[in-house]
């Protein structure tokens, strides 16, 4: 290929990650020429979809014109990116070849509606929902206001997906939703996830599963959704007991929350990138977010192959670091790398009003930025996740500065 454009720095992806990344390293480096490859008009505040669904967001206020968004003395290449040469410093987009200097890696991950048979045809009637698009998100409130007396299914697919909270967030919010109709009795929800607990992180195991218990949620693991009949109303999952072989079980359902599994997007797949499993490899175990293979390479947010929670948490604290590790090596810096510990945050909604705010790093060590048991839902952390997180993304991440309570760790953002 040869490259008709060049910059010192390419980002591939105009998301959370893009965008914040992009701010900071002109923050740092004011000459550098920066370019982000994005195809989409619209940015979009993820997080909120999961309090869409429920009735308690405006689905409106969650995304931007990505124009109004994207960083000044940024150069914005609308076009989709096809083919990495990091050989040779180039990548072909849908709209020509650009050279780099540096390349920073981060369109997201894919969501694999297509891996659970019948899914895609079934979204959006049958009360077959999801509130992992944005159009979606808002059927799954009108799913849920017309719900009263049945079955409720919540699914969960393997690891790793963007933020591993999220899917149990809506059905507690279900959940919550018809104790206040009065209607809670008169249903069975079933929490259906192909882990073997509900929480990847052990100290909130216990209260999660509280909660469940709260509202009479049974939980059934080692379910994984591989099928789905939206008119017959029926699910199938492959299980996996501890032991004996996996069969498969077919569930009926009235109401079903799909989190559909999720990949590598196909490009990332099919470069030279890649790890085995498809993610962009990078040297996590350093934790400076560079390529394990290309020196001039980095990733972060949720395309890269770090053991980290996919969250947009994670990519606050990922974004400093990659930005300043990106300007040390335009300028030629050594052994000043700057490094990520794996930190992620996952607001947990377990009813309309009360979240638990749950913060880790590596090896699951749980790290709270505020002054209280992180495993007790506060008031305060839902109007945190309602109205302070939104901000802190739109007016603080994707301007490339930084938050924090005064005498307190910088504070948490929203996962999902």
């Amino acid at each position: 290929m040869t490259a008709n454009n060049h910059v010192n720095v390419l980002i591939i992806g105009g998301g959370c990650a893009g965008i914040s990344v992009a701010t900071r390293i002109k923050h740092l480096k004011s000459n550098a020429t920066v370019a982000i490859v994005e195809p989409s008009d619209t940015a979009y505040y993820q997080a909120a979809w999961t309090l869409v669904g429920a009735g308690a967001y405006d689905a409106a206020s969650t995304r931007k014109s990505m124009q109004s968004v994207m960083p000044s003395g940024v150069t914005w290449v609308k076009a989709y990116a096809e083919s990495f040469d990091p050989d040779n410093n180039q990548v072909a987009t849908s709209d020509g070849t650009w050279a780099y200097d540096t390349l920073v890696v981060c369109p997201g991950l894919k969501l694999n509606f297509d891996g659970v048979e019948g899914l895609s045809a079934a979204l959006g009637k049958n009360q077959v929902c999801t509130n992992y698009t944005y159009e979606m998100a808002q059927y799954t409130w009108q799913c849920l206001q017309g719900f009263e007396s049945g079955t409720a299914l919540f699914t969960e697919p393997p690891m790793p997906i963007k933020c591993a909270g999220a899917p149990q967030k809506i059905a507690y919010l279900a959940a919550d939703n018809l104790r206040q109709k009065r209607a809670l009795a008169d249903c069975h929800l079933e929490y259906a996830c192909a882990k073997p607990v509900i929480f990847g992180v052990p100290y909130f195991q216990k209260p999660l599963n509280d909660v469940c218990d709260d509202y009479g949620i049974e939980r059934s693991f080692g379910h994984n959704l591989v099928a789905i009949d939206g008119e017959a109303k029926e699910a199938v999952f492959k299980v996996t007991p501890a032991e004996g072989e996996p069969q498969e079980v077919v569930k009926p359902f009235d109401f079903i929350h799909v989190t559909p599994p999720q990949t590598a997007p196909d490009f990332i797949k099919a470069s030279p990138l890649a790890d085995e499993a498809g993610w962009v490899d990078v040297d996590h175990q350093v934790g400076t977010l560079r390529h394990a293979r290309y020196a001039n390479v980095y990733s972060l947010g949720d395309v890269m192959n770090a053991p980290n929670a996919k969250t947009g948490a994670a990519v606050r604290k990922q974004a400093p670091v990659v930005a300043q590790n990106v300007v040390n090596h335009l300028n030629g810096v050594t052994n000043q790398d700057e490094t990520y510990d794996g930190y992620g945050a996952c607001p947990l909604t377990v009813s309309y009003g009360k979240v638990m705010l749950a913060e880790f790093v590596y090896g699951g060590v749980v790290t709270p930025s505020m002054p209280f048991d992180p495993k007790e839902p506060r008031k305060l952390y839902w109007q945190m996740k309602s109205k302070l997180f939104p901000f802190l993304q739109w007016n603080v991440m994707f301007k490339g500065r930084n938050w924090s309570v005064p005498g307190h760790a910088p504070l948490a953002t929203d996962g999902s």
